[in-house]
């Protein structure tokens, strides 16, 4: 079961109720900027997590303030819609609230999922990173997200190399034979994920599958295609595309 720290109290809670009941998540994220997209991110890959662990979740964007662009650059992520909260999120009974927002916002009661700053130099364009904004989407994952995240030119060019290698990589890979996802990976990705949403420890599983010579191809195939199911970066995107 995914466990979250609450900042409120910094101690570990669960993210769902114990009988899979609705979770809300309901998110603060500033008017515009990359650290208002790295918040949204945060609650897009929390809500893969519940998801991926069979919990309903009801996902809400607060705030009045005009969000166009900001909902733009978020879905040029790979970030999914969030409903406007409109004022009716207090409506809702006894379901399970957890808040996503930035360190030191004033939220409503529940738990709290604080998420770091991001430093992105002005050179660096808030909704793309470059070609693929997919980029971008995997330089921010690579850090914790209570631990702020530089993005500039050199972090969006390693993620963009990583992202490329890996997607060619997935595609030959599934010209052979699948097998399944090792339980012994299963359980280390979702390990990592269920403590406190620890995606770049599911990242650096990813990287020792890549460079692991004992597993058959089609089993790291089977284990990127499942951890993606968590990081939304499409590493399938390119199968039957090459010759």
């Amino acid at each position: 079961m995914l466990r979250i720290t609450d900042a409120r109290t910094g101690h570990p809670v669960p993210a769902a109720p114990v009988r899979r009941g609705l979770t809300r998540v309901e998110v603060h994220a500033p008017a515009h900027g990359t650290g208002a997209l790295r918040v949204l991110l945060v609650a897009d890959v929390l809500v893969r997590a519940l998801e991926l662990d069979g919990t309903p979740v009801w996902t809400l964007l607060t705030g009045d303030h005009e969000r166009a662009d900001l909902r733009a650059a978020a879905a040029a992520l790979g970030i999914r819609p969030f409903e406007d909260s409109g004022g009716g999120a207090a409506g809702l009974g006894g379901a399970q609230a957890l808040h996503v927002a930035p360190a030191g916002a004033d939220v409503p009661d529940g738990v709290l999922v604080e998420v770091a700053d991001v430093d992105a130099p002005d050179a660096v364009p808030v909704e793309g990173a470059g070609p693929d904004p997919a980029a971008r989407r995997l330089a921010l994952l690579s850090e914790r997200r209570d631990v702020p995240v530089r993005l500039d030119a050199a972090a969006l060019g390693e993620a963009g190399d990583t992202l490329g290698r890996w997607r060619r990589t997935v595609a030959d890979w599934a010209r052979l034979p699948s097998r399944p996802v090792p339980e012994a990976l299963r359980v280390r990705l979702r390990a990592a994920w269920e403590d406190d949403l620890d995606v770049p420890q599911v990242l650096r599983v990813l990287r020792e599958v890549e460079d692991d010579p004992d597993l058959p191809p089609g089993a790291r195939f089977e284990t990127y295609a499942y951890a993606d199911r968590l990081l939304g970066l499409e590493l399938t995107r390119e199968i039957g595309t090459h010759a």
